[in-house]
Order: structure tokens, then sequence, then C-alpha cells
């Protein structure tokens, strides 16, 4: 669950300022992720944990309304769900502290009990929200050949344990693609990555768009112009529209389609309603300019 608050700027460290709206919203990566899929009308199931609160409860009904199926969902009666405080500026710009909840109890044993219903799936879409014990089981236990992986690296952790040639595209920003590689170009921290086996690197860079690494070369997608007035959920915009396009176009097609539903998600308030429906998604294309949409 996400409380939000809004302030004029981001505090520093030890200051007090005096905010302004407090708001509640449902979010979490992957259940935004999922929500971000869902809305553009592809089947999509999340696998996770939440507490036994009053949090919980609320949680899956959002995701159930949006329809996602949640029917692996285990509940933890002694737990509270996953919560992040965060912050909003005048600017746009947020600051998030988390705490995980029911999120630090996803461990190899669920792994197991959900591994056949994930293996079948088309494309998989992993973040760092569980823990990373968790991700790195359930990459030694999937197929070779599918599903298509996608890790959403955030929040930023070391990656080496995992399994990283099953990982088939990463989507890290820019401060987490140098918090994970220690270098702050893109473009080598990026083939440092894909050195070590990942297939493919999508680092988003806010209003910049995004830059695809491959070992084939590099490419950057300029994202549309808008004026961000939340951008608590844009990357969770981008991975989920990612994953939906991915089912039928090439990752330089699909791209286009995440940046501009991340750009559309910035201009509302919150986490999971800021994510937009397929026609939306569309009209807003409409007014931008298809680019390289197709």
């Amino acid at each position: 669950m996400d409380l939000v608050v809004e302030v004029p700027r981001i505090p520093r460290p030890g200051e007090t300022i005096l905010g302004r709206r407090v708001s509640r919203y449902p979010g979490g990566k992957g259940a935004n992720q999922a929500v971000a899929a869902a809305r553009l009308g592809v089947e999509t199931a999340l696998f996770g944990k939440l507490g036994g609160d009053m949090f919980g409860d609320e949680l899956l009904r959002s995701l159930e309304e949006n329809g996602v199926d949640v029917s692996a969902v285990k509940f933890e009666d002694d737990v509270a769900s996953g919560l992040a405080t965060i912050w909003v500026s005048d600017a746009g710009e947020n600051a998030i502290a988390l705490a995980p909840g029911a999120n630090a109890l996803v461990d190899g044993a669920y792994v197991d009990r959900i591994l056949d219903h994930v293996a079948n799936a088309d494309v998989l879409l992993l973040q760092l929200e569980i823990p990373l014990e968790a991700i790195r089981h359930l990459l030694h236990r999937l197929p070779k050949e599918r599903p298509l992986v996608i890790l959403d690296p955030a929040p930023a952790s070391d990656l080496s344990s995992l399994l990283l040639w099953r990982i088939d595209i990463l989507t890290p920003n820019k401060g987490e693609l140098e918090a994970i590689t220690g270098c702050d170009d893109i473009e080598q921290g990026a083939h440092q990555l894909l050195s070590r086996g990942i297939g493919n690197v999508i680092c988003t860079a806010g209003e910049e768009g995004a830059y695809w690494i491959s070992p084939e070369g590099a490419s950057s997608f300029p994202a549309p112009l808008v004026t961000p007035i939340d951008t608590t959920a844009a990357g969770d915009a981008f991975n989920g529209a990612l994953a939906w396009a991915l089912l039928t176009k090439p990752i330089n097609e699909a791209i286009p389609w995440a940046n501009a539903a991340g750009a559309l998600a910035t201009t509302r308030k919150g986490a999971q309603p800021s994510l937009p429906t397929l026609d939306e998604l569309k009209a807003f294309l409409d007014e931008k300019g298809p680019g390289t949409i197709s």
C-alpha cells in the first residue's frame, strides 16, 4: 500500500517540512506492473504474498477489479502487508521508503508451489521487492526456452547470485544501472551486464526516454513530452506495457509503446490509478504523434 504525502520539495536529511494532501493508493511494483499489463488487455496473473490485515484485503480487491488473476496469491495471517511511504514534490519527483512485510516471506517453497503456472506464461515479469533468493531459485527452476523473462531490478541489488543468462531483458533506470554496475555511463554499464550473460538491457531515463543495448548494438527511444505531476509508477507502467507489447512485437517496436505508457502515467496521481488502458494509450499516441509506434 502506498501512503503518499504531497510536499513542496523532497526534504533533506534531518529536515522537517510541511506537507499537504495525504492519499492512499494500492501499489507495489509487482501489483502495479500486473495492473499495467491487464489494463492493456492481456491475460495477467500475479504471484506473491499479502498480509492478513486491512491493507491486504484492499490490495487484493484492487487487483481483482482490474482483471488480474490472484488465485495464487497467499495470505500470511500474522504479518503486515507491504507498505511504502512516498513523498511527491511539486516538480513531480518522488522519494520512497519501503517496508516489504509479507513480500519478504516469498520463498523457494512458494516458488515450487506456483512453478507450473509461471512456467506456462509467455512473458514473466519479475521485480526485487521479494527476496533475491526467491528470484534465484525461480530462475534455476524455469524451463530453458520459456517464458521470456524480464527483470526490473528495483530496488537495486547485487545480481551476481542470479542465473543471469536466464534473464532475457533487464530494465533498470539510470540510477539502478549505476548502482548495480558501479558505472555512470549507460552503454558501458549495460555492456558489463551483457558480458555476464543477460540478453538485453533497456535502461529507462525519465524524460530522455529509454536506451536499448544488446550484443548487436545500442538504440535510443525518445519519450513523449509531458508535464509530470507524479512519477511514482512511471517505471511500472513502462514495464507492464513492455511485457504486453512483447507478446506481439519485437523489442524495437515494443519500447515506444512502453515509453508512451510511462509518460502518460506521470500525468496522473497515484500508482495504480495512473496506469493507462489501451484506449487511453492509443488516444495519447494519437495526440502526441505515432513516431516509431507500430
